[in-house]
């Protein structure tokens, strides 16, 4: 459930984040569901446009070798429709929720890897369609593990079943990334482990 427009409970999550105001109840939302980040150096950033995304999250290269490494997670100003654009923040709350706790899943999987690991992330994230689509679905899998299932779940209805979304588009979310189906698989199997008798 999002915040209300009070976030002062969530304050505890800003801490080394840069955040931009308009999307600040969101982004708070999922962070909150990622405590393992609450000292991780992230900064939201909108740009213009990124190139077949809507967000991306990404170490900061000055940051590599340092002993805390620092990330950027890309916002796209407008989300691109087929013939029209409009404002990110015009997206549901739930869905850009969804949306942060994807790419935050991928910061998670960032900080379990070294540098050498990164390096090959990068390099197989850009030759292997095979390589993207686990990196995909590992950042899904982390968003569910860390509740926001449901965020995620409403995020690809938001996608699939957009009328003004291309199509290109949305195979490219389906073959990438976990279906509708597998997240509330992940989901159901999550609530069965937490209810279990010790």
């Amino acid at each position: 459930m999002l915040p209300t427009s009070d976030t002062s409970a969530y304050e505890v999550f800003r801490t080394n984040k840069c955040i931009p105001k308009i999307l600040e109840k969101e982004i708070l939302c999922a962070l909150s569901c990622y405590p393992e980040l609450k000292e991780t150096p992230i900064f939201f950033v909108f740009k213009r446009k990124i190139r077949g995304s809507v967000m991306q999250a990404q170490p900061k290269f000055s940051t590599m070798l340092r002993g805390t490494r620092a990330y950027n997670i890309n916002i796209s100003a407008m989300f691109r429709l087929t013939h029209s654009a409009i404002p990110i923040q015009q997206i549901p709350s739930d869905v850009i929720v969804g949306w942060i706790g994807h790419e935050l899943g991928h910061v998670m999987d960032y900080e379990c890897r070294s540098t050498v690991s990164m390096i090959r992330f990068g390099l197989g994230y850009v030759f292997s369609r095979r390589f993207v689509r686990e990196a995909e679905r590992v950042a899904d899998t982390f968003a569910v593990n860390h509740g926001l299932g449901n965020y995620i779940l409403k995020t690809k209805h938001f996608i699939l079943n957009h009328a003004a979304l291309s199509d290109k588009y949305k195979r490219k979310i389906a073959r990438l990334y976990l279906s509708p189906d597998d997240i509330v698989e992940q989901v159901r199997k999550l609530e069965a482990t937490r209810v279990l008798p010790s």
